[in-house]
Order: structure tokens, then sequence, then C-alpha cells
């Protein structure tokens, strides 16, 4: 651990997300039974993550992945192809006279055999190439964003902006993770009322400067009112005063039209 007397954010989160080893983890849960600041620092990071456990997205394969595999593919059936006809077994032995004549014939087929054995072995060779690339591009991208999420949540310039219904009693709600520096955002939403067809709700980033908002991400809620928004395009540097929701037709609006559904502000520096 990297204090003598409290478990830092990071090991914390790294805790939430089981990815400590074992010594480590039993060295946190021996800390965490004593300790009640780092039970609730652990709870509220558990809850940032819960923001995103459901949000990953399947990240498609990177273009021209598959050909620069498929590429490689004349050299390896050369060599294969090189290694099976070393093994083959001359067939021009001597035969009686009165079967010569069968020998090309028997030549034939066993090119043919060959020729379907290396056309099998080919099939195979490339359906295993692509699995092996798809599932690695998979896994990078899902490590690199995992990475980039974790960044997000963890970072102390991070700003934890809780959005409710303006004027309302509190039951629509949103929660927002910002870092200005990366042009970072991370956004949930809870208890969101059903839009109609053609409407859609977007996200807004209030800058400090006064500057016009900066539209952050369209979403429609599930069945259950909830719906995400994870790091979105957005301009690097830029501090926010505040964050909003707003009901915009289905492709999104330049400017926020009223009224405002969510609205929430960053607590002030020292807070």
């Amino acid at each position: 651990m990297t204090a003598p007397r409290h478990i830092s954010p990071e090991d914390l989160a790294l805790h939430a997300m089981q990815a400590l080893s074992p010594e480590e983890s039993a060295a946190v849960r021996s800390h965490l039974a004593e300790c009640t600041q780092c039970r609730d620092e652990l709870a509220s990071i558990t809850g940032d993550l819960a923001l995103v456990a459901l949000t990953a997205e399947q990240e498609p394969l990177p273009a021209g992945a598959r050909d620069r595999f498929i590429a490689r593919l004349p050299v390896a059936v050369v060599s294969a192809a090189k290694s099976e006809s070393s093994q083959v077994v001359s067939i021009a032995t001597k035969r009686p006279n009165s079967a010569s004549v069968w020998i090309p014939w028997l030549a034939v087929a066993a090119l043919l055999v060959l020729s379907a054995s290396l056309g099998f072995k080919v099939q195979r060779l490339q359906a295993n190439l692509q699995s092996a690339s798809e599932a690695s591009a998979q896994q990078i991208a899902a490590t690199a964003r995992a990475r980039q999420v974790l960044d997000v949540l963890s970072a102390p310039a991070a700003q934890h902006v809780l959005l409710t219904a303006a004027k309302t009693a509190p039951q629509p709600s949103g929660r927002a993770v910002y870092l200005a520096d990366k042009g970072s955002l991370i956004f949930q939403g809870n208890n969101l009322a059903q839009l109609p067809e053609g409407k859609t709700y977007e996200l807004w980033v209030i800058p400090a400067n006064g500057s016009a908002p900066i539209p952050a991400g369209l979403f429609r809620p599930d069945a259950t009112g909830n719906a995400s928004v994870v790091l979105p395009s957005l301009p690097l540097g830029v501090p926010a005063k505040a964050f909003g929701v707003t009901i915009e037709n289905a492709g999104g609006s330049t400017t926020p039209t009223a009224p405002i559904i969510l609205a929430g502000a960053p607590p002030a520096s020292g807070e």
C-alpha cells in the first residue's frame, strides 16, 4: 500500500475491480475491518464503478488487421506444402509391366489427397488467425478503455457532480464525473421519463468562461429509466461551470432547448 495509515484511492479502486494480488487483497480487507474512513472511500469508489458497470461496448476489429494476417498466409502455406511434400514416399517403385499403366493415376490420386489436406489446413489456419486477431484486438481495446475509465474516476482533479430535477421532487437524477484537462466525461442518469418517438435527451457542458454550452452526447433511457454517456468527444481543458440535460429532437441540437430537465454545478474549489 502507498500510505502508512490509509489505503490510496487507486488501490481501493483496484481492490473494487478485483485487480490486486491475493496477498494485497487480504491486506486491504484486514485494514478495512478496522478503518471507517477507508470503508467510506471504498463505498464511494464502488458507487462510481457501478455507474459504468454495464456501459462497456464491444470495439470493432481495427481496419486492415484481417487483411494483414491473411497476407502472411502464402508463406505459411508454401512452407506447409514443402513439409508435406518432403514426407511423401515415391510411388515410382518397380511394378510388374502389366501394372505400370496405373502409376500416373496413382500419382494423380496422391496429389489430390495432398491438395485436399493442404486446403483443409489453410482453412483452419485462416479461422485460427482471424479468431486470434479479433480476440487480441478486443482485449487491447477493453483494457485501454478500462484504464481510461479508472483514470477518470480516480483522478484527484475530477469533478463529481450530482444532477437533480430542477424545481421538482428529486426523482429523476443524473451524476457526472468530469476531468477537464483530458476532456473526459462520464454521466449516469436514473429514473428518467420515457420519451416519445423522435425525441432524445441531450447532455450539455456549460463552460466556466461564459462561452456557448457544449453538446456532450445524446441518450434515451431504458425501460427502467436508466441511461449513460461515457467518454463523449469533448474539447480539452474546458473548465465546467455546470452541466445540464434537455429534451431535443432525435438528431440533437447545437444549442439547449428550454426547459432544462436536469442541472448541476461542480462544488467550489476547496469544498
